[in-house]
């Protein structure tokens, strides 16, 4: 059986970096691509993504203001910031605001970034099993709550 490949959200306004990314990463990971903040929502709203890579500078929606409305919609993926721009407010943002996991310079380089997607990825899973554990003691604790009023009403 195939090893089930990581989902990957990348953004950016520029079609060439896009191009570029997958041209990369294409036959490790399955890449999905926006060329906005707005496609991109559209896409997450319709394909399980598990790690996103955003530019922070785009028009209509800046990369933070983009992982701002995932959080509220899709808190699960793993948010990484990428810009060609060193803004110490940006990244400030992306961390607080954007919950990012890791923050990039542009241009990126092909191994800094897949050992940053490897990272993330490796939380991601973290994460998810973790939710699954708190899920099943609740659950439990459902179970237990029931089992006690039912001996407290005999």
């Amino acid at each position: 059986m195939a090893e089930k490949k990581i989902a990957i959200l990348y953004v950016d306004d520029e079609e060439n970096n896009l191009f570029s990314f997958k041209s990369v990463f294409r036959i490790k990971y399955q890449v999905y691509t926006a060329l906005s903040g707005e496609e991109a929502l559209k896409i997450m709203a319709e394909k399980p993504i598990e790690i996103i890579i955003t530019d922070q500078r785009m028009p209509n929606m800046t990369g933070v203001e983009f992982l701002e409305q995932v959080i509220g919609k899709f808190p699960d993926p793993m948010r990484i910031l990428l810009t060609g721009y060193t803004d110490m407010n940006a990244v400030v943002d992306a961390v607080n605001k954007g919950k990012i996991f890791h923050y990039l310079t542009k241009p990126w380089n092909e191994q800094e970034l897949d050992d940053t997607i490897a990272q993330a990825y490796a939380i991601y899973l973290q994460k998810q099993k973790l939710k699954e554990e708190n899920e099943q003691l609740g659950t439990s604790n459902d179970q237990l709550e029931f089992l006690l009023r039912q001996r407290l009403l005999s």
